[in-house]
């Protein structure tokens, strides 16, 4: 009870002579203040971008899978000519009946075409060419008119899907399904409306005019060497090493690769990109919080320099408290308490800078911060790090109060 009350008697002092000095003590702990603040703000853009991203990949799907052709590292062109690593079209049939992990696909191919109608002129719109399932692969539903059916495909039919920018730079009707439209000159039937994506943080994605079409149809308009990637849905995205393996086995068959030979394509599913990005999110947290906590460890010095000149100011004061009894261990808390308390306020006051920071970034229109916050555990390692920069920094100034001998001190002027 009694070393409750000394502590208690410690801490009281601390409080008397921060308060005596109130400028001074927050000038003092102003790096404090700077640096919980800057930590805090930084983690709280990255924790609200990292959010942003991870819900900009759920909406991408997280049951994705990408195959790509693609030459392998450092190997020689004309030992991998672009006509044997592109994708073929049997690769494709093989992929959909040989694949069990992968509920559907669809080829995705492009090209800038010249689009009119009427006495409008549009050049260099996107042409895409697709399957009927990237409908559901790629969650873009038709708000007007049909979807494209089997029908279409195998038949390859002259027939198109629009979204509503192509409507509007067109001056189409606003259901243009039974309208006709030119490609390059060719006559397509526009069949259904395709919703327009809004732009989002991995870039802008429909913000002109589009135009789909059956895959079969792009084929028969485009070179026989044509490029194509392919777009997966696997069963779940537990299944999406499951649905990788079977896809290398079947290509790499397609393909002839002997067990010596590289792949000459590439799987990525979307799990993979999520947990690279998790990774590298966490690195730059890590790096940048790193970077901002100098302006802690500055402020630590200013601590301890500002408690080294309280020591020379108060040596008198010290050796008088010897005197009537006080030992080092209550000389040495109350100096170390009052470092600890002047560095916890500081973090106080910075975390609250933070927060407000933090808010400020949310208030934007669309803006890719708009989930930062400061994650509890940013809350508490910036306390933790403000009471062990008092600790450490206050430390030296602390042992030199208490080692002070009573009569030199109290001679001191």
């Amino acid at each position: 009870m009694l070393r409750l009350l000394v502590h208690l008697q410690a801490i009281v002092l601390a409080l008397s002579q921060i308060w005596a000095n109130k400028t001074r003590s927050f000038l003092t702990t102003l790096g404090i203040i700077i640096g919980v603040a800057s930590v805090t703000t930084v983690i709280a853009a990255l924790t609200g971008l990292k959010t942003s991203v991870l819900n900009e990949f759920e909406t991408f799907g997280a049951s994705k899978m990408f195959i790509f052709p693609d030459r392998p590292d450092d190997a020689p062109r004309n030992m991998y000519p672009w006509r044997e690593i592109r994708l073929k079209i049997p690769e494709l049939q093989a992929l959909n009946e040989n694949c069990p992990s992968i509920r559907q696909l669809t080829p995705i191919t492009n090209e800038g075409a010249n689009l009119q109608f009427r006495d409008r002129i549009r050049e260099g719109v996107n042409i895409t060419g697709i399957w009927p399932a990237w409908h559901e692969i790629e969650n873009r539903s038709v708000i007007m008119g049909r979807q494209f059916t089997l029908s279409d495909e195998e038949g390859a039919h002259q027939v198109c899907l629009v979204n509503d920018e192509a409507i509007k730079e067109l001056g189409l009707d606003a259901d243009p399904s039974g309208q006709h439209i030119l490609l390059n000159g060719r006559r397509f039937l526009i069949v259904g409306v395709v919703e327009t994506l809004q732009a989002s943080i991995f870039g802008p994605q429909t913000t002109s005019s589009e135009v789909f079409i059956p895959f079969s149809t792009m084929v028969k308009l485009k070179d026989p060497q044509f490029f194509f990637f392919v777009i997966a849905q696997v069963v779940s995205p537990e299944a999406a090493e499951e649905a990788k393996a079977e896809a290398t086995f079947v290509l790499r068959k397609s393909r002839g690769l002997d067990a010596t030979e590289p792949n000459t394509f590439e799987i990525a599913a979307i799990d993979q990109f999520i947990d690279q990005f998790k990774a590298m999110a966490a690195g730059i947290t890590v790096i940048a919080g790193g970077i901002v906590a100098i302006s802690l460890l500055v402020g630590g010095i200013g601590i301890m320099n500002i408690m080294l000149v309280s020591v020379s100011e108060r040596t008198r004061e010290i050796g008088l408290r010897k005197s009537v009894g006080a030992t080092p261990i209550v000389i040495l808390m109350q100096f170390l308490l009052e470092a600890i308390t002047l560095c916890f306020m500081g973090g106080l006051v910075g975390l609250a800078c933070g927060e407000a920071f933090a808010f400020a970034m949310t208030l934007p229109e669309d803006s890719p911060l708009e989930e930062a916050s400061i994650p509890i555990w940013a809350v508490v390692l910036s306390f933790a790090f403000s009471a062990g920069v008092g600790v450490i920094f206050g430390m030296f100034p602390a042992v030199k109060a208490a080692r002070l001998d009573p009569i030199e001190a109290m001679r001191h002027e």
